[in-house]
């Protein structure tokens, strides 16, 4: 394992410091590596929604940038359950667990989210280790068997408040907030959620940007885009957000994406 790289985040008093995976990850591990960051937009969002004593649920949370800055906020009265299926991913997860001294408040799984329990395959990059994907897309990609929860069924029991929620499952997202969907209605009150809205993988995965959209939209929470470029959020509506998944996927090959905020926030 490579030595671990000390995050540079503004804001932050003392930020964690990360293993990562070596010169084969040219995205997520080098962007850390090269700047400090990973998503800084997302980053100050998440570092303003979150206060002590807060829960935080990470899906997708590969090696743990974001689950183990969320544990350094959250402190020892809060609770962040990190899930990830890849064991490679896993194995820094946990790792980065033990170094930043928080397996108290980090509850990390080795899973993804699904709208049922069972069993599926992984099909990896093999040069971007966020970019796995549940389902194959037509290249050549190696798989790993996973294992798959029902997220309300496996929160239930371990949560009674959820304050942030983020999901980056390239594809997947419809499945995972179908399985959570029964949980989060049952909230008393319902979390922000941080959500990757990719039109094309979430075709191949088997839904559709506009099926998410709705299923977002029985939340009756505000929507909002979150704008990388200018670092604002921009409000919007269910029908606007489809109708741009619309757009997109009448566009053979249209890979555009963006991330959206689901939830009150002052602006």
């Amino acid at each position: 394992m490579l030595p671990p790289v000390r995050l540079h985040i503004p804001g932050l008093a003392r930020a964690p410091q990360l293993y990562l995976h070596g010169e084969q990850d040219q995205v997520v591990s080098r962007q850390i590596r090269e700047r400090g960051i990973w998503e800084p937009f997302e980053t100050s969002l998440l570092m303003s929604l979150l206060k002590p004593g807060a829960v935080f649920v990470d899906v997708g949370a590969n090696l743990g940038y974001f689950s183990v800055l969320a544990a350094s906020i959250v402190g020892s009265a809060g609770r962040v359950f990190a899930f990830e299926p890849d064991p490679g991913n896993f194995t820094l997860l946990q790792a980065n667990s033990r170094l930043n001294r928080c397996e108290s408040q980090l509850s990390a799984v080795q899973a993804g989210l699904a709208a049922a329990d069972g069993t599926g395959l992984l099909f990896l990059s093999e040069d971007n280790f966020g970019d796995h994907q549940v389902f194959a897309a037509g290249e050549d990609r190696r798989s790993v068997p996973i294992t798959l929860v029902n997220g309300s069924r496996f929160l239930a029991g371990r949560l009674q408040r959820m304050d942030l929620l983020k999901v980056d499952v390239q594809g997947a997202e419809y499945a995972v907030m179908d399985g959570l969907m029964p949980l989060l209605q049952a909230l008393p009150v319902p979390p922000r959620i941080i959500l990757e809205l990719s039109p094309l993988s979430l075709r191949q995965g088997g839904a559709s940007g506009r099926a998410l959209i709705e299923l977002l939209g029985e939340l009756g929470q505000p929507l909002l885009i979150i704008d990388h470029v200018e670092h604002r959020l921009v409000p919007s509506s269910v029908s606007e957000l489809a109708q741009w998944c619309d757009d997109v996927d009448a566009v053979s090959g249209d890979a555009g994406f963006m991330n959206i905020l689901i939830g009150e926030i002052e602006l």
